[in-house]
């Protein structure tokens, strides 16, 4: 990971029909699911929340290497 990266893909599982990913912005530590459909043509991202409803926050001294 380059030093410099705003957001981190830290999983990632494709499939025959889609692809779903959880991505980290490493300023903010707040975390994305993203889903894509398999051809390409759609896709969404939305914040990762928690069981009360609130962004789910990673560390981020981890990606400030």
């Amino acid at each position: 990971m380059s030093k410099n990266e705003r957001f981190v893909t830290v999983y990632k599982k494709s499939g025959m029909m889609a692809t779903d990913k959880i991505i980290v912005d490493t300023h903010t530590g707040v975390n994305y699911y993203y889903h894509q459909d398999a051809g390409g043509y759609s896709g969404g991202i939305t914040p990762l929340l928690d069981s009360d409803g609130k962004p789910v926050v990673s560390d981020v001294s981890e990606y400030q290497r």
